[in-house]
């Protein structure tokens, strides 16, 4: 059986005010935010901009990018120390295509502090696609976000390296992945039913839930396998297009969602903030507008064990699924 926390889960529902510190100065720092044309990363991206960040928009419309940042660029006043704001090609849905984003990105830069995970897809029509002919929701989610991330790697370790022997504390440098409320609320034991990944259900909201406790699992294995500070976050609910596929979610659900800047506090919080402790930037869960997850369901916390931790190993199993599944377009 499946425990669930409901006071937790009123408290992501109905979450209590911001309460972490002032992130500072981001000068100097460089990010990457997929998804950052749009939503809540665009609010993120406005968020670093203004606190003199460098960050990259990565996604697959130049010309929504460009907007956004001559929007982000126009809004904000002339006293503030603004950062720099550039687009990145990225095409999640289509791994050959991203290990040209990841040399792009390298050709400018030699430093990456931290990578949001940020954009996604949510319930698109059953039997939908991706480039390769994988189930499009943990094609986008899971997949194009490891093998990116895979691919970052490199720069990210040595951002890292370089940091710490500044005299920098663990976690300046950071992978940040989005997951969802929903995963506490209704995937299946374990998270993950592995035989799902070759014979998808016809269920869209069972394969949101899959690729969402896959970037769970993913910010754990991480953080496990590199030693590098990884964590995912339930941004809160937002009104946003992800819902593009499920119009009506906006109408029934309207109580309970917030504007993108509010849940852009959570993307901030998880990428920038002081005020997580080193144990929880290895893989912990971050919950609205800013706070630690300390009661995530148990059978979740197993999943990100190995067997011989008492767990269960099916964090392993899906890292492993996703390197075996992305292997030859590294």
């Amino acid at each position: 059986t499946i425990t669930i926390k409901m006071g937790s889960q009123w408290s992501q529902f109905f979450p209590p005010k911001p309460s972490f510190g002032e992130i500072g100065s981001q000068n100097g720092k460089t990010f990457i935010v997929t998804g950052g044309a749009s939503g809540i990363g665009y609010e993120l991206t406005r968020m670093l901009y203004e606190k003199g960040g460098h960050v990259y928009i990565a996604g697959r419309s130049e010309s929504k990018a460009q907007a956004a940042i001559k929007e982000i660029a126009d809004a904000t006043p002339t006293t503030t120390l603004a950062g720099k704001l550039d687009f990145l090609y990225l095409e999640l849905d289509d791994l050959t295509s991203i290990k040209a984003s990841v040399n792009e990105f390298k050709s400018k830069e030699n430093k990456l502090h931290v990578l949001w995970n940020n954009a996604g897809i949510s319930r698109p029509p059953v039997g939908s696609l991706s480039k390769q002919g994988i189930e499009l929701q943990v094609a986008t989610n899971c997949l194009g976000p490891f093998l990116f991330t895979q691919l970052l790697l490199p720069i990210i370790q040595a951002t890292a390296l370089t940091e710490t022997e500044a005299g920098c504390p663990f976690g300046l440098v950071r992978v940040v992945w989005t997951s969802s409320q929903s995963v506490e609320l209704t995937a299946p034991k374990g998270g993950i039913i592995m035989s799902e990944l070759q014979h998808p259900p016809v269920d869209a909201t069972r394969l949101y839930n899959t690729s969402k406790a896959g970037n769970m699992f993913l910010a754990s294995e991480l953080a496990r396998r590199y030693g590098i500070a990884s964590i995912s976050t339930n941004p809160g609910a937002a009104s946003t297009n992800l819902f593009r596929y499920t119009p009506s979610v906006k109408y029934l659900a309207w109580p309970l969602l917030h504007k993108p800047a509010m849940a852009a506090l959570t993307q901030l919080f998880a990428g920038v903030s002081q005020d997580i402790g080193e144990a929880d930037l290895k893989g912990g869960y971050v919950l609205p507008w800013g706070r630690v997850s300390t009661n995530l369901r148990d059978d979740l916390l197993e999943a990100m064990k190995l067997p011989e931790e008492g767990g269960t190993g099916r964090a392993s199993e899906f890292w492993d699924y996703c390197t075996e599944t992305t292997s030859k377009f590294s």
